[in-house]
């Protein structure tokens, strides 16, 4: 490793504690500790949110998806767009309007049972425990790379460091993170599309004619089939990526970090614009590295394809610019992983220790000192299957997440917000039934299973697709149905408040 990767390194691992450092002077309740008190600005929540979002799936994996199947890679960056305009016209307003902490306030609003509440708890978990498994993998190959250590090394590094930054900070210190890795983030990928383009003597047609005979797979690189020949299986992919952002638990809990609704909306706006800038130059990311260098050299240096951003800002700007790029998408990761550790600890701590266990009697202290216990908890428990999950890719890692939320949460955000009949056995009923038949269909899916060992397990797997959400989307959909028509309980006296809270503010 060269001393300037190091410098860099140090550099942005040092800014982020002296962060932490600040946000732990200014976190001293629970409603600090979860939403840094709601004080956020619009464009401050909308950097956040974008930081939270432009994780090591969209830097690190989805460069690598582009360069090695081009247009089947291509689709992770146009589905985790299109997702913005589901968050924003469906989730944003009401859920900022009826939650206060978690998304088991928010369907609390109108269903008052614990039940609810812990189901809700249960899936915001496993949901974290998905999305954490792929920062960690991208954080562990990054780093192997970056200082030349073993990757079970690297990764307990991020695991330690996410869990400090969050046991200390709590929200404040992850969204101020979150904010300057977005920054750090844009600049470096504008300064490798700008040099790639470059390359290209500043002509996107002359990029795209070349690339065509860049790559082993020759024209067939700009044509979807590469990675997902069944068409039923791009779909279903697609459908998780648009319809998973509005379930995501560390998304939908940067609704509450602000005063109100329309600082919300606000944010979500300012969120869509960086997003939408980023995405669109995972293009030149993705050609950059397949062209500069090489399918061979991507997988020589991690066989899931995570390191062709890192790899391209060598070509293109030594080491100098490597390191930069390294050190970015370290922060990147511990950026996002401070996020979903807290997303997962206020649903225990909040919605299981505080309103269920402690019937909403708990105290500050009792509060906090739960929410640091479950912080500790989840990172090992991450940490731990991280270490087993080396070789698969994180853009679609992440995908998975995106599809148990779409599965498990989306359903009952919106039968919540506009199905009058929706009662507490529907609510139940969709989010286990998403939930259960998301995790199934992926543990019997080629993803796990696969007869050439280039899965988890080796074995033929059962069910066809990789992603399994046009499957278990519609399942979860279903079931609340199903259970709402069958049961004979009537929730229906408080919708007429909550439809008017959710799209109002109103608090009578």
């Amino acid at each position: 490793m060269s001393v300037t990767g190091l410098i860099l390194f140090v550099a942005i691992v040092s800014l982020t504690l002296v962060v932490t450092y600040w946000a732990a002077k200014r976190t001293n309740t629970a409603s600090e500790f979860y939403t840094a008190g709601g004080g956020l600005t619009g464009w401050q929540n909308g950097l956040a949110i974008a930081g939270d979002y432009l994780s090591a799936a969209s830097f690190l994996g989805i460069a690598g998806a582009v360069a090695l199947n081009g247009f089947d890679g291509f689709l992770f960056s146009i589905g985790y767009l299109v997702a913005y305009l589901v968050v924003l016209y469906i989730v944003a307003e009401p859920l900022r309007n009826l939650g206060k902490y978690t998304l088991a306030d928010m369907i609390n609003a109108r269903f008052e049972q614990k039940k609810v509440r812990a189901t809700a708890a249960f899936s915001t978990i496993t949901i974290v425990i998905f999305y954490m498994i792929a920062q960690l993998v991208g954080a562990g190959a990054l780093i192997q790379l970056l200082l030349g250590i073993d990757y079970w090394i690297a990764v307990l590094m991020v695991g330690v460091m996410m869990t400090v930054y969050v046991l200390f900070g709590g929200m404040t210190a992850t969204s101020w993170v979150q904010i300057i890795k977005a920054v750090l983030l844009m600049i470096g990928t504008v300064i490798i599309s700008f040099l790639v383009l470059a390359k290209f003597n500043f002509s996107i047609f002359n990029m795209f004619e070349q690339i065509k005979t860049a790559t082993p797979l020759g024209e067939s690189y700009l044509n979807p089939g590469v990675k997902y020949k069944n068409p039923l299986d791009t779909m279903s992919m697609t459908m998780a990526l648009v319809l998973g952002t509005a379930g995501l638990p560390h998304i939908l809990m940067r609704f509450f970090t602000v005063k109100d609704a329309k600082t919300a909306r606000s944010s979500v706006v300012y969120a869509t614009w960086i997003v939408g800038i980023f995405y669109i130059l995972t293009i030149f990311l993705g050609f950059g590295a397949a062209a500069f260098v090489g399918a061979d050299g991507i997988i020589a240096a991690n066989a899931a394809g995570n390191m062709a951003a890192p790899l391209l800002a060598k070509v293109l700007g030594g080491d100098f610019l490597m390191s930069f790029v390294a050190a970015v998408a370290f922060a990147t990761i511990l950026a996002v992983v401070a996020g979903l550790v807290l997303s997962g600890a206020s649903a225990f701590a909040h919605d299981i220790y505080g309103e269920i266990m402690k019937k909403g009697k708990a105290t500050e202290k009792q509060q906090m000192l739960a929410a640091r216990y479950a912080s500790i908890a989840v990172s090992v428990l991450s940490i731990s299957l991280a270490l087993f999950a080396q070789s698969l890719n994180v853009a679609f890692l992440v995908s998975l997440a995106f599809c148990v939320a779409a599965s498990a949460n989306l359903p009952v955000i919106i039968y919540t917000i506009y199905w009058k009949k929706f009662n507490t056995a529907g609510a139940v009923t969709a989010m286990i039934t998403g939930l259960t038949t998301a995790l199934v269909l992926v543990a019997i899916s080629p993803s796990v299973l696969s007869p050439e060992g280039t899965a988890i397990l080796v074995g033929n797997p059962l069910f066809p697709l990789t992603n399994p959400a046009i499957v278990s989307i519609p399942a979860g959909f279903l079931g609340g149905y199903i259970a709402t028509i069958l049961s004979s309980r009537s929730d229906a006296k408080k919708y007429a408040e909550v439809l008017v809270k959710a799209n109002t503010g109103y608090k009578g």
